[in-house]
């Protein structure tokens, strides 16, 4: 599964929980080999691009997203031209003008290139790279007033393209156990999930409509057990909970689960006081054959 990278090759996009800087924590608990990656919380993707198998299936709640990723594999050209043309629109009357396009019924018509440019340029000039949606699946982040934003990263997008192109990359769009049902013993399997939360106010959590509850946890270490039952890889990252901690504490017949601290620094947050270095876990399951 491993071979020489391409350095140019990183997330196109702000993403609150994104894992670029944790990758130095995180690669010593990646297994050497594996058959197939899957990702069901794709998000900016940064673990995808740092690890570039040449197998992968990866996964949002966020149609939004994964349109933009089929958009960067299939229409990259137009999508920069657009791009550029969003480049000439960073004030705070066009910013509003354009994330106000999913109130109408114009935006039902856009094509799929017109909706990944837009949701670029609105993760690129938002407050604080900050993707929130509202109940009704809206973008409603504000305007952030950046001088000059980078909105159409073009060496980026082109080595993004490329990679899809050069390998089978999958791509869904649903909840995270359709993603991952046909994964085959040897795959490993990285889940990013939205965070739990110590109080409602804790994290932002707004990535979809419809949000992630702990009941949406407790269903997900319930698939991970299954999976490392076939005989899979799995690693989860999460919020230090005493929830999520004492959730993957519970053992299994068969499997048992590793609770390691890192350290995050997190930048994306509604609330400036809620920013700075948290502790997180990385929780690695096994196979407990003794059992």
């Amino acid at each position: 599964m491993r071979r020489k990278k391409n350095l140019i090759l990183q997330p196109v996009l702000k993403w609150a929980g994104g894992k670029r800087q944790l990758l130095s924590q995180l690669e010593k608990f990646f297994p050497k080999k594996y058959t197939s990656y899957y990702e069901p919380f794709v998000g900016g993707g940064a673990v995808l691009f740092h690890l570039q198998p040449k197998k992968a299936i990866i996964n949002d709640y966020n149609e939004d997203l994964i349109n933009l990723y089929r958009c960067i594999k299939d229409n990259l050209e137009e999508l920069i031209e657009k791009l550029k043309y969003y480049e000439t629109k960073n004030d705070s009357e066009s910013f509003y003008e354009i994330r106000g396009v999913d109130r109408t019924d114009e935006y039902k018509k856009w094509t799929p290139v017109e909706r990944a440019a837009r949701l670029i340029y609105l993760n690129r000039t938002c407050y604080n790279g900050l993707f929130r949606m509202n109940s009704a699946g809206q973008f409603n982040s504000p305007y952030g007033s950046y001088k000059n934003p980078c909105i159409c990263n073009e060496p980026v997008l082109r080595a993004m393209s490329k990679y899809f192109n050069e390998n089978e990359i999958e791509f869904r769009s649903g909840d995270f156990e359709d993603a991952c049902k046909d994964a085959p013993k040897g795959s490993f399997i990285y889940l990013d999930p939205p965070y739990d939360q110590y109080d409602e106010q804790m994290n932002f959590v707004g990535y979809t409509k419809d949000g992630f509850t702990r009941e949406d946890q407790t269903r997900l270490k319930l698939m991970c057990d299954k999976l490392i039952e076939k005989g899979c890889y799995v690693m989860i990252s999460n919020s230090k909970t005493p929830f999520i901690v004492e959730l993957y504490s519970d053992k299994t017949k068969y499997v048992t689960y590793t609770i390691n601290t890192v350290n995050a620094r997190r930048n994306i947050n509604s609330n400036a006081k809620k920013r700075g270095e948290v502790e997180e876990v990385l929780i690695v399951g096994k196979l407990d054959i003794e059992k």
